[in-house]
């Protein structure tokens, strides 16, 4: 079957479950000649309701359902596992893991043969508090556990009404990792998928300054192939951050942090994202 063919009948076959605004095609011609890398940015992929119902079934941040990610590059809440998805977020990954959906992204992205993660690792929700950010890198392309080959990333906002100076939006960098070149915020049932690769340098360095009780939400899943000859075993390194003079930036927080008593680097961090906001 001509892939045109396929394209008509897999937009169709998502048809149910999510929302195109263009068809496959132009959504394909959109990602390949994008740049500073291949990406997209969906608007209203799901239905409102079911991104209701999993903001609402994220678990609170104290449970045993989360991995705390803190040092000097980031600091961020992970599931720890798919086991915590409730009745809405195991919805949402089944779409987002569903033989349409897959193809749809094959279609758009050229890559086929994709595989899900049912056990999102690395992915599922994940919740940025206050002052949190994720300095810009390019993530990790083999998966640890089963030693497949991440090839795309896609990541769901969970965010009501998230304004510019809340901070945390998506920060697309060049391939010499010295530049912002595109920028996404992170509002509700905003979608953005991109290609893991090397030189895809992206990230959120702009410190969270939301409202106190407020969080950056969000629901992301990698998608992986077989690794080709001479693939495996290559790539089993963790996210590589972008170059040294970007991370100079830093060096004064981190000296700051590790000499200054807790309560006052808190107190601190605090107050420089209270006059952020």
């Amino acid at each position: 079957m001509a892939q045109a063919a396929n394209a008509e009948r897999i937009a169709e076959y998502v048809s149910e479950s999510v929302h195109l605004t263009d068809s496959i095609a132009s959504l394909k011609n959109a990602y390949q000649s994008a740049q500073p890398y291949p990406y997209l940015v969906f608007q209203n992929l799901f239905p409102d309701d079911l991104l209701y119902g999993v903001k609402r079934e994220i678990p609170p941040i104290g449970s045993s359902n989360w991995v705390h990610h803190d040092d000097e590059h980031q600091n961020k809440f992970g599931l720890r596992s798919s086991l915590a998805l409730s009745e809405k977020g195991a919805q949402l990954a089944a779409i987002l893991h569903s033989p349409g959906f897959l193809y749809m992204l094959s279609e758009i992205t050229g890559i086929w043969g994709l595989l899900p993660d049912p056990y999102l690792q690395g992915a599922g929700y994940s919740v940025m508090p206050i002052g949190a950010k994720f300095d810009v890198h390019i993530d990790r392309k083999t998966d640890y556990v089963t030693g497949l080959r991440r090839r795309l990333a896609l990541i769901v906002y969970l965010n009501e009404d998230w304004r510019p100076e809340y901070g945390g939006q998506l920060e697309l960098w060049n391939k010499q990792g010295t530049q912002c070149e595109v920028v996404v915020q992170p509002g509700f049932n905003t979608t953005v998928l991109f290609e893991v690769a090397d030189g895809n340098y992206h990230g959120n360095p702009n410190p969270i300054a939301c409202p106190p009780g407020r969080t950056r939400n969000s629901f992301m899943v990698y998608y992986h192939t077989v690794p080709s000859e001479g693939q495996v075993g290559t790539d089993l390194l963790s996210s590589v951050f972008a170059p040294s003079f970007y991370k100079k930036k830093f060096r004064l927080r981190t000296f700051l942090r590790d000499w200054t008593p807790p309560a006052v680097f808190r107190a601190v961090n605090r107050a420089r994202s209270k006059s952020t906001s």
